[in-house]
Parts: structure tokens; sequence; C-alpha cells
């Protein structure tokens, strides 16, 4: 559990420290969060451009809050999260976290590489691994650094996890640079090396409600998926490995349309595939507010799932959305799948966008 539950601006926390500023164009601010039971410091960063405001936490590389304007230039939260640390570490539901090493599902918590095999760890309530294991990524202390270039500015996140974390084989060297531009978009790159062979997977699990954190549902939320097949997947959530058809299945999303009452937590086969740069996979409007966001990535697949187990404290189920870019869960054990394998002298790389405008 983590140590003393202020959050910005609580005691201790009014250090505000003013890193960077460039003609109003764009501003970014360190601020100390709260510190975890062995006395480690998590700060928050906010970063500001385009008319983007964004407020990442070292602690799991975490998106705490995500502010854009609506079609009145009106600007609202469309992030779920905490105001405290206690809630990130004790019981989030992976609020706006930084997955890895492996977003999404293992079966067995187990794979074989090279003939070896390996047992990670085990997750989800049962003999699964989720995302990266008990304590993956979105539980660890990242070292933050700000940078601008030209008229972008970020942050640059980098973790070392050693070899056997969770199980997984391999020194993993892993950046994630998040980037705000001028034109109302927010950009992840990621790349990571290893010194033995391995699986990656990384993503982030930002839930999303355009209309605006703590409004209500997104059940009016419109969304499309440049999809045509998916993965159904078994009992436990995981692949079955077919690629199936989406059309006259209830995950048809090729044409925009409300989320409502359909549950949905599956991986979408990206028309585009794996690409060099990023390629449109999806598109979410909220009508009320006049929110648009497009999302355009590197990777095979995404994972469309609609929040039905929010718990309801603060945000309950279906008050948010998330579209995690990934390559397929379980692909180490599905060889008919892109491959997760990185290998030493060969460099993980994975961008995904976000654009954000209005309707």
């Amino acid at each position: 559990m983590a140590a003393g539950h202020q959050g910005p601006g609580a005691a201790g926390g009014g250090r505000l420290r003013r890193l960077q500023q460039a003609q109003g164009r764009f501003l970014i601010l360190k601020e100390f969060f709260g510190s975890l039971d062995d006395g480690t410091k998590v700060d928050i960063w906010t970063v500001s451009n385009g008319g983007i405001t964004l407020k990442v936490l070292s602690y799991g590389g975490i998106v705490q809050s995500l502010e854009v304007p609506d079609r009145d230039g009106r600007t609202a939260n469309v992030s779920l999260g905490f105001d405290d640390l206690a809630d990130y570490v004790d019981r989030s539901p992976f609020y706006g976290a930084l997955i890895g090493r492996y977003g999404n599902r293992i079966a067995g918590a187990a794979f074989t590489l090279d003939g070896v095999s390996y047992e990670v760890s085990a997750t989800d309530g049962g003999p699964n691994s989720l995302h990266g294991g008990e304590q993956g990524f979105d539980k660890r202390v990242w070292a933050v650094e700000p940078f601008t270039s030209g008229t972008d500015t970020g942050l640059v996140l980098r973790r070392t996890s050693p070899d056997g974390e969770m199980g997984y084989p391999g020194t993993l060297e892993v950046e994630a640079v998040y980037t705000l531009t001028a034109d109302g978009r927010w950009r992840i790159d990621y790349t990571a090396t290893t010194d033995r062979p391995t699986v990656v997977n990384l993503t982030n699990h930002t839930y999303f409600n355009l209309a605006g954190a703590g409004t209500g549902t997104v059940h009016d939320h419109l969304v499309e998926v440049a999809a045509a097949r998916y993965t159904p997947v078994d009992a436990t959530l995981i692949p079955t490995g077919e690629l199936a058809e989406v059309a006259g299945t209830p995950y048809d999303f090729r044409q925009a349309r409300a989320v409502g009452s359909q549950a949905v937590d599956h991986n979408f086969v990206l028309d585009a595939g794996l690409t060099d740069r990023p390629t449109h996979a999806a598109t979410v409007t909220d009508p009320g507010s006049g929110r648009v966001m497009a999302i355009a990535t590197t990777e095979p697949g995404i994972q469309f799932y609609t929040g039905d187990y929010l718990d309801g404290r603060p945000h309950g189920p279906r008050d948010g959305l998330c579209l995690e870019t990934q390559h397929f869960p379980d692909s180490p054990n599905h060889p008919s799948f892109p491959s997760t394998v990185l290998r030493p002298g060969e460099t993980y790389r994975s961008a995904t966008v976000h654009s954000f405008g209005t309707a």
C-alpha cells in the first residue's frame, strides 16, 4: 500500500517546479504525488500542448488525466483514474497504465521459446497471466525526463526490467515516449532491447470517456474499428486461434455505431496489419460533447474493452472504454499469430497516435 494519501499540492507536494515553458505554446510541470511504503517518491508530471493537457505518474507510467476541449472549447478530463496513489497501488483496474512485459493474456501463465519452457506470474483470478503479472510494468516506478523538440513536447519514461522478472527471460531495457504535438495529438513510442530471447508486447490501458470522467457511461459513444476479423476466445478469454469474420456478429464495428449494452473484451485483427508507420485503427465519437478521438498504430491488433467490470469506486461498469493497441493475446502459444519474440541485437518498436478533434 502507498504511504501518504496526498495528491498534487498536498503537504510535502506543494513544491511545484516549472521545468520548461516556451512562448506559451507548451508547458511541463513536475509535482510530488505521494510515497510508496518503501519510501520511494512518486511524481506527477503535467504536460500541455496543442490544447491538450496530459498528467502522468512516474508510478506505472500512468496517465492520471487527459484534458481535451469539446466543440465549444471547454476542456474536460477524458481519462478515468484516481486522485490518490494508494488507490493505484491497491485496487486499480490498470487505469491509464503502461503495460508490460506482455500486454493482455498468456494461457496457463506459461510459454515455450527456443525449446525452453518459462512460467510467468499467474494473475487474472485463475491460471492465466494478465498484463505482465502481479508486479508488471504498471506497478513499477519509472525514470522520467521531459523534452521539447520543435513544436512537440513530452516525457521520456525509462526502466530496466531484470532477467527473470515475473518469470520473463532476459534483461529488458525499455523506453516509452509520450509526446504532445501542437496539432492536438498524443503519441506513444515504445522501444525495447534484450540480452536474451524473450517476448514483448507493450501497450497503454487508458479508459476513455469523451464526455468527461465521472459523467456517466459510454453507452452513447460511437465506435468504429477498422477490422474485418477478430480473435474469438474461450471461457477464460484466451484466443482459440481462429481469426473469425466480424460480419454477422456483435463485434462488427466497421461502421461507427453506439456501444450500447453490448459487452466487448476482444482483440480485433486490424485490416492494415503490422505496419512501419501508424495506420488508422479506430475512431471514437461522443455526440454530446462533439469530442472525437482517432487512433492510428503500427500494431496488428487492438483490444476493445467496454469496462464492464469496473467496480464503481469511483467509476462503475461502462463508465469508460479501452482501445489497447497490441499484438494478439497469447501470441507466444500461437505460432500462426504475429510473433512477439525479441532477440539480442533487435529493437522492439511500436507506435500509437491518438488524434483529438471535434465533430
